[in-house]
């Protein structure tokens, strides 16, 4: 996800608290997959959990 998606995601959960996605708290979660997947593409790594 990129930080542009997340940031259109927050906002409308902050347009509309009383709806799904600002009651749900997607925005927050969105935000940190955002920051997670730019460090991933700044330091070469990879966040994901890995299935054993």
């Amino acid at each position: 996800m990129t930080s542009e998606a997340a940031s259109r995601i927050q906002s409308a959960g902050d347009r509309n608290p009383g709806g799904r996605t600002g009651r749900s708290g997607f925005g927050r979660r969105a935000q940190s997959a955002a920051a997670g997947n730019e460090t991933s593409r700044t330091t070469g790594t990879d966040r994901r959990r890995r299935s054993r």
